[in-house]
């Protein structure tokens, strides 16, 4: 009932806003009144044997990401759809398609993708088990893609048939992970680091001290990149019955492969264009010549019917998923970090809301600021003492997201999630040399020896690393007993696991760094069942997903945050990665500056 109201309060004041707008601002408030207008839902029709098509450009998140003000006009006055869902829409999408008689089958629709996708590997193991299950009930999986690359292939791999493009490409060729390194450009232009750090494994520092990976960088680097290839080998190896051994040779004679070299090697079924597919597809679908195309629903249109059905599954008893995506900062933070105060004070009210039974953290978080990673910790564990907390760890939950898991009640993750990376460090700069080349000089007044030890204006003393090394071997150890006392391992095991060393999910199970392999979906279930909950139990997810009126009030106000959108091309792509390379550092405001996360760029490609 309380989310019906505030939802209808939502749309109420979405309208009066347009009313105003259009009787106070003319064209602006008839632009406004039409977005409340055309942003009512109506229910989408199913039609009997439609086909479910899932476009393999979607960007599946963990959360709702807002749309900038001209997507959102876009959005509201005309029938296109967002580029991004969330995993627990697609997920239940697919399960209530995998039992609504009138879907048919599934469609996997490559043609639209830029072949640039930034869903996790994690992630795509949660859809890649939704797909299994809805192809074990007996429905059909049809993937077509014109340049296949190996994320697409490894939802499509699942598919009863795999169709290219005659003049398609197929990628097959291993993961790479790429690190920049700063190095370089802060000697060339003067700026000094000094590095506080414990943990050979803990790389996070390597690109402003190094120019290229140290050896445990590059070890544990190749450790769980094999981790997650293989991952992906043994799942496409059982639905194409091929051996990983097989699949392996053909990443290492060929990595990319024609159309009709993927077939030859059986890995896509047919070779095809795509009216020849659609031909198909109206077929199965029962569709006449006369129709224009097969009888179909978007994977996000058909969620909306699922989420209304889902609203109407009303319980006094609630279990809370709270989504901790980001980096962790200290303070408020943005929508797209996790403020240590601002996270903090979201556990506190669930905490304190007594319909609330139970807890699921979703971690995706790469870690940050070790104080506000302690901030949450702290709540995680006031609440593990009234109600249930269960952690589900999405594509990545290391360092700082591995330190605001530990002390859940059971940590779920994927095989090929990133975790561990259990150490610290700090970061000092300073631009003395590039200062004074330019000729620009300091001079300082102080009361004690060490009062501008944290300006940038000169490196650090000998004593004053020594103060600063003191400090990160003190949270070190306060990680490693806080690991042994959650995780009920001796002190000297963890400190063996630890040392900044990052770990797959499915290492990570064997080292006892978490509980079970599985996906949000069994965390949730977990969660329930801990808290003797049954049938008898209502979602509510944290942040809240604004309606498309309060995010086009947000954007008008300034307070909600642009997305960058889907990029479609590999050089812009590049430029992309840089500017998110250096917002990290600005995003550095632990106010100790000591920090618990992974290396700063990397990515799996």
């Amino acid at each position: 009932m309380r989310q019906f109201i505030k939802q209808t309060f939502a749309s109420l004041i979405g309208s009066l806003a347009g009313l105003i707008l259009f009787f106070g601002l003319g064209a602006s408030g008839l632009l406004f009144l039409l977005i409340a207008v055309a942003s009512k839902d109506s229910e989408p029709l199913v039609k009997d044997k439609s086909v479910l098509v899932f476009d393999l450009s979607l960007d599946i998140t963990d959360n709702t990401q807002a749309s900038n003000p001209s997507e959102a006009l876009e959005e509201a006055l005309s029938a296109q759809e967002t580029n991004n869902i969330k995993l627990r829409q697609v997920l239940d999408t697919l399960e209530a398609a995998r039992k609504d008689k009138r879907i048919v089958a599934l469609y996997l629709d490559g043609s639209q993708s830029s072949g640039i996708s930034n869903t996790g590997w994690a992630t795509l193991t949660e859809v890649r088990n939704a797909l299994e299950s809805f192809k074990a009930a007996g429905k059909k999986i049809i993937v077509y893609d014109v340049d296949l690359g190996e994320k697409e292939y490894y939802l499509g791999s699942v598919a009863d048939t795999v169709i290219i493009n005659p003049m398609g490409v197929m990628e097959f060729n291993g993961l790479a992970s790429e690190q920049l390194f700063f190095t370089g450009a802060l000697e060339k232009y003067g700026i000094g680091v000094q590095v506080i750090r414990v943990g050979k494994y803990k790389s996070a520092v390597e690109p402003f001290i190094l120019k290229q990976l140290s050896s445990e960088s590059r070890q544990q680097t190749q450790e769980l990149l094999q981790d997650v290839w293989g991952e992906f080998l043994t799942s496409v190896s059982q639905s194409r019955k091929q051996s990983p051994q097989q699949l392996q040779a053909i990443a290492n004679s060929q990595g990319l492969l024609t159309a009709s070299e993927a077939l030859s090697r059986g890995l896509v079924d047919r070779i095809s264009y795509f009216d020849e597919v659609i031909a198909d597809l109206k077929t199965l679908t029962g569709s006449t010549e006369k129709d224009k195309s097969f009888r179909q629903i978007s994977l996000n249109t058909y969620a909306k019917t699922q989420t209304k059905q889902l609203q109407q599954r009303s319980s006094a008893n609630k279990i809370a998923v709270v989504y901790a995506e980001g980096e962790i900062v200290s303070g408020q933070g943005n929508v797209q970090q996790i403020g240590g105060e601002s996270f903090a004070r979201q556990l506190r009210q669930l905490r304190l809301d007594k319909d609330v039974k139970a807890l699921v953290l979703r971690v995706n978080s790469p870690g940050g600021s070790a104080t506000a990673s302690e901030i949450i910790q702290r709540e995680v564990r006031l609440i593990s003492k009234e109600k249930p907390v269960i952690v589900s760890m999405g594509n990545v939950a290391a360092s700082g997201g591995y330190w605001i898991s530990t002390y859940g009640d059971r940590i779920f993750a994927e095989p090929n999630t990133i975790t561990g990376s259990i150490g610290v460090f700090g970061l000092q700069f300073n631009v003395q040399e590039l200062a004074n080349e330019n000729g620009l000089t300091w001079d300082v007044v102080k009361t004690g020896r060490f009062a501008d030890s944290l300006g940038v204006s000169r490196p650090l003393q000998p004593q004053e690393l020594a103060i600063s090394q003191k400090i990160v071997n003190q949270i070190y150890n306060q990680f490693l007993d806080k690991v042994a006392e959650s995780r009920k391992l001796p002190k000297s095991k963890v400190q063996e696991i630890a040392q900044g060393r990052v770990w797959s999910g499915k290492d990570a199970k064997q080292l006892g760094l978490v509980d079970e392999i599985g996906g949000i979906d069994a965390a949730i279930e977990y969660a329930a069942k801990q808290a003797k909950l049954e049938d008898d139990w209502q979602l509510e997810e944290y942040p809240e997903v604004r309606s498309l009126e309060e995010r086009i009030l947000g954007k008008l106000t300034g307070t909600e945050k642009v997305s960058q959108g889907q990029v479609s091309d590999p050089l812009t792509a590049k430029f992309v990665k840089l500017k998110e390379d250096l917002a990290i550092i600005k995003a550095m405001n632990d106010p100790r500056g000591i920090y618990s996360r992974l290396p700063f760029n990397w990515r799996i490609d």
